[in-house]
């Protein structure tokens, strides 16, 4: 059993390591790229919010404001606050964008 886990971020094609310790947000700033803004670190701001496509995943505290059950058990989760499991597929969309998804759906 391995604990690094490959992320995938489909929107800008982005690839980096993260281990099972480490929040998705965290082992991209530590990858050095950007493909999700960076805000409180803490669960709390909902500016790094992000759709998991595949893959599974833990997840820390996080506001209830940016995150209610419904969008965790649809995979929209703060990427601050997700630890993986697996190898992770995901994107980032701005927040208006992710909204106009969920309407569709």
């Amino acid at each position: 059993m391995t604990d690094t886990f490959e992320m995938i971020e489909l929107v800008k094609g982005l690839h980096f390591s993260c281990s099972r310790e480490q929040s998705l947000l965290k082992a991209m700033e530590l990858a050095g790229k950007r493909c999700i803004p960076v805000g409180c670190r803490g669960g709390g701001c909902g500016l790094c919010k992000v759709q998991v496509v595949s893959g599974e995943f833990s997840c820390g505290p996080m506001s209830k404001k940016h995150v209610d059950e419904q969008s965790r058990r649809r995979g929209q989760v703060l990427a601050c606050r997700v630890y993986p499991l697996t190898d992770l597929t995901f994107e980032y969309r701005p927040a208006a964008e992710l909204a106009s998804t969920q309407q569709q759906v």
